[in-house]
């Protein structure tokens, strides 16, 4: 059906396999908790367990040691972590390093983080954040890094995303 997507992010707080069980392989999970400050290594290991068996790439939420010791697929760096102690680590070949942004300093920063993939949010949820189409163009033409789109998602306003000729997104209502 929508055949020009190719990478799907989706943003998870807990391990529910109702709403993971039915994403198909171009999907990442991004598990971010910023609810519980303690991170419970059982429920990461069940995850990325979870995601082996699917085939889905599995990403952390702001803990580079915890996802390197894990042997995950990669580390998302939100845009409030400015922080460039990551860079002293050593990775493995196919460590991905993902972040957010939401303005062009904050593009800057995780350029200089060494970040692969920049979220730019918010896309179309009105928050205080919010671009809209015309300013999240502007703003991912000021990188030459790959752009992820983020923020208010939904099946009713995908065929949107087409007029960005970005076929990435990150969301959770999306697959909710």
């Amino acid at each position: 059906m929508h055949y020009y997507l190719r990478t799907k992010y989706y943003f998870i707080d807990k391990f529910d396999t109702k709403n993971i069980n039915k994403l198909d392989k171009h999907t990442a999970i991004v598990y971010r908790n910023y609810s519980n400050k303690k991170l419970n290594n059982t429920t990461i290991l069940q995850i990325r367990n979870f995601c082996k068996k699917k085939n889905l790439k599995f990403f952390l939420s702001n803990n580079i040691k915890l996802a390197i010791k894990l042997n995950l697929d990669g580390i998302y760096i939100p845009s409030f972590n400015n922080s460039f102690n990551h860079l002293n680590y050593n990775f493995k070949n196919n460590f991905k390093i993902i972040g957010s942004a939401h303005n062009i300093k904050e593009i800057r920063i995780k350029e200089i983080q060494k970040v692969e993939q920049i979220f730019i949010s918010s896309l179309f949820k009105k928050n205080k954040n919010f671009l809209g189409l015309n300013k999240f163009k502007l703003l991912s033409n000021l990188t030459k890094n790959k752009i992820v789109c983020l923020g208010g998602i939904e099946k009713k306003n995908l065929r949107k995303l087409k007029l960005l000729n970005n076929p990435m997104f990150a969301g959770i209502s999306y697959f909710e």
